[in-house]
């Protein structure tokens, strides 16, 4: 059950951490990754046809494994998790007073006195003390709970989405400027995208703009580097 907000006026966004996180993940390596790989291979050869077949190749292959890689590890998270509700369900089952003590001492560290927050523990553990100490001692909540699936799809969409960028950007640029065409389009999405993420989250949006557009310009240089180099698709 999601608790009411008691500022209307003044949102939190804490509830976004899940899908934003795989949602900038997803769209920041799709167009890194993606475009990297494009200007790797126009710094071996000029030829669009290999460049194009290899920026499908990447998108279609980047989504599968960013879906599949999120699923898995999401999926890791979710299972600690649930194992940790269950030992704490054991825990309250075995030695109710025990756990209403360690209750009650992790609001005394808080900066309750020891008689309110024996108070404190008292009360959530008559009305639910699986939930208190989910949300007390293991720092759990529904807001913050591992979607798999949720961040499995969030982050393939938003990688094949994003992807599509730099690919149509090689596909439309003239023969000889699809490297200088794929950089400054990528360059530009990546500044959207982080300014997105930024906005999504309440964040400050200068520095979460910044950090996505410096790692992308990065991360591109050092393909087309390495491309240049050694003449090969890389």
């Amino acid at each position: 059950m999601t608790a009411a907000n008691s500022h209307p006026d003044d949102p939190h966004y804490v509830h976004r951490t899940g899908w934003l996180r795989a949602a900038v993940l997803g769209g920041n390596d799709g167009i890194i990754s993606v475009a990297s790989l494009i200007i790797g291979v126009t710094a071996a050869t000029p030829e669009p046809g290999p460049i194009l077949v290899a920026g499908v190749a990447a998108l279609i292959a980047g989504a599968m494994s960013m879906a599949a890689g999120e699923y898995i590890s999401v999926s890791s998270q979710a299972d600690s998790e649930k194992a940790d509700i269950a030992r704490e369900r054991e825990a309250l089952a075995a030695t109710p007073a025990d756990e209403e003590a360690e209750l009650a001492a992790i609001y005394r560290a808080r900066g309750l006195s020891e008689v309110t927050a024996a108070a404190v523990a008292r009360e959530l553990t008559a009305l639910d003390p699986l939930a208190a100490h989910v949300r007390d001692e293991l720092g759990l909540s529904e807001h913050l709970a591992a979607r798999p699936l949720q961040a499995a799809l969030t982050s393939g969409l938003t990688f094949s989405a994003a992807a599509a960028v730099p690919l149509l950007a090689a596909w439309l640029a003239p023969a000889g400027a699809i490297l200088v065409t794929v950089v400054a389009v990528s360059v530009l999405a990546l500044a959207v995208l982080g300014a997105l993420g930024a906005r999504a989250g309440a964040a400050p949006l200068v520095p979460g703009t910044l950090r996505v557009v410096g790692w992308g310009i990065l991360a591109m240089a050092t393909t087309a580097a390495v491309g240049r180099l050694f003449g090969v698709s890389v």
